[in-house]
């Protein structure tokens, strides 16, 4: 699974990549305020000046977005030993990206599960981890458009 960790940002540093320099904030001081209202602040156009790998990302609908990075764990059920861990841009398809590179770094030829919660519930990831010699068993999303991924293989047990 994965986890947000809060970048060394602030909101204020959070710029427009090509335009013009916005100058102090209103009110002067070097922490003044500044008011971003009706100003539309996406990853694509704008950057933190100083931490401009950072993205602006939210985990989910009622949660502030906040400049952050991705990280993603992989644990071995029966210990609760951490096997592999990555950090990656905070984008909504870094934790199915990264989870399939963790699995591949673990060892042996041997069959493999591998546990997961919903938002992995996709044709891709599944399809994926079957080619990978791994039995997805993730928690089916039956509200997402087209239904589950999770077919009578594995669902079946």
């Amino acid at each position: 699974d994965g986890t947000l960790i809060q970048a060394w940002a602030s909101h204020k540093s959070f710029r427009s990549k090509d335009g013009p320099d916005d100058g102090p904030p209103a009110g002067g001081g070097r922490n003044a305020d500044t008011d971003w209202k009706g100003e539309r602040r996406r990853n694509a156009t704008h950057e933190s000046t100083t931490d401009p790998e950072a993205r602006l990302f939210k985990k989910s609908h009622k949660s502030p977005a906040i400049l952050c990075y991705h990280v993603h764990i992989l644990m071995e059920n029966r210990s609760g030993l951490v096997v592999g861990a990555v950090v990656s841009h905070a984008d909504g398809f870094a934790e199915r990206a990264s989870a399939l590179q963790l699995l591949d770094c673990v060892p042996g030829a041997h069959a493999k599960t591998v546990g997961a919660d919903k938002a992995y519930d996709t044709r891709e990831f599944v399809n994926d981890c079957r080619a990978r010699n791994v039995t997805p068993h993730v928690a089916r999303n039956d509200e997402r458009w087209g239904g589950s991924a999770i077919d009578g293989r594995t669902s079946r047990h």
